[in-house]
């Protein structure tokens, strides 16, 4: 099954290149465009100062932070890479949340994901809904996903919301329908319909046992051996 990554970040600032790093970092689990309900998040004791700016933007303060683990802390990193390992990773503008977290593992020797991993939300909206505002806040209230859980950025309610906002840029709440979806890896650029097979769960015959006599007496009436229907009758 094709599992993804959706994830977030908040950080001190910026520019990881002028010394910014992340303070929090949260992801969601999707298998085959579906939510599994896992997720990963941990808030991260960057070693410096929370830029005023940026402090205004997600609400996380340098005395909150005190006594959280540093990213070299195998409660973060080691957990980290796990979660995300194997899968591509979905994010909003990905080249600021792939910055950052590439910086990171750069800092404390560990190897960063593919660049061909990383899925850019940002570049799908722009490509689906060209010349239009498409940050994610716009983008909940175009595909109606609710905000009313969020006052402040958050890397974990954003997780959670681009995961909606994916899920309808890629059509994926049609597949959260009963249907079972037999879908395979594709290089991108591919062809990516899905190729529906069985459900998973049989729905129960709605036809009653007059109906289905009363089909065939109409069949043995009416069409007698023409009937396309008595080529499938056990």
């Amino acid at each position: 099954m094709a599992r993804e990554i959706v994830l977030d970040t908040e950080t001190t600032g910026l520019d990881p290149a002028g010394g910014h790093r992340i303070i929090e970092i949260a992801c969601v689990e999707l298998h085959d465009l579906l939510p599994t309900g896992r997720s990963f998040h941990r808030y991260i004791n960057p070693g410096r100062e929370v830029d005023p700016d940026a402090q205004r933007v997600h609400g996380i303060s340098n005395e909150f932070l005190i006594g959280k683990p540093k990213f070299e802390a195998a409660e973060v990193v080691d957990e980290f890479l796990a979660f995300i390992d194997g899968a591509d990773l979905v994010a909003h503008n990905a080249r600021f949340d792939k910055g950052f977290i590439d910086n990171e593992l750069q800092l404390v020797s560990r190897p960063c994901p593919e660049p061909e991993r990383w899925v850019d939300t940002l570049a799908l909206a722009q490509k689906r809904f060209p010349g239009m505002h498409n940050s994610l806040d716009a983008l909940c209230k175009r595909f109606k996903v609710s905000l009313a859980e969020r006052d402040k950025h958050g890397a974990l309610i954003d997780a959670r919301l681009l995961a909606d906002v994916y899920l309808e840029l890629r059509g994926g709440r049609e597949t959260a329908l009963d249907l079972t979806t037999v879908q395979s890896r594709q290089p991108r650029g591919t062809d990516t319909r899905a190729v529906y097979g069985p459900r998973s769960r049989p729905l129960p015959p709605r036809l009653s046992p007059a109906d289905l006599n009363a089909h065939r007496q109409f069949v043995a009436a009416e069409m007698k051996e023409k009937a396309i229907w008595l080529e499938f009758e056990s």
